[in-house]
């Protein structure tokens, strides 16, 4: 059974949270006035997927790591955003926690 990929839901709670229209993210993007909201729709409607240029460009309007548009759990694409706006430094000390996590026997 194929999976339904999760980048059409991710991308519309992402530009719903930013609080701003299709037309209006499609336009910062550098789409055409007329053809903006139509793409956008399009591709949170699943029809089309952007190529990866265009979706960098999408996290970064929208202030999310392009990571966030694959995650197919809440939690984890909410993971995702934080992690990304932690230093290196930062990531690297949590990576540890979490690989110690990990080898800790189960309660």
């Amino acid at each position: 059974m194929a999976s339904i990929s999760p980048l059409p839901q991710r991308l519309l709670e992402a530009r719903t949270l930013k609080g701003i229209s299709q037309k209006r993210l499609g336009i910062q993007l550098g789409m055409e006035p007329g053809s903006a909201s139509g793409r956008m729709n399009h591709y949170e409607k699943g029809r089309h997927t952007p190529d990866y240029p265009t979706l960098k460009r999408i996290a970064a309007e929208l202030d999310v790591p392009v990571a966030y548009f694959f995650c197919e759990r809440s939690v984890v694409a909410e993971l995702v955003c934080h992690i990304d706006k932690l230093s290196e430094k930062e990531q690297t000390t949590l990576l540890g926690q979490i690989k110690h996590l990990k080898e800790e026997p189960s309660s």
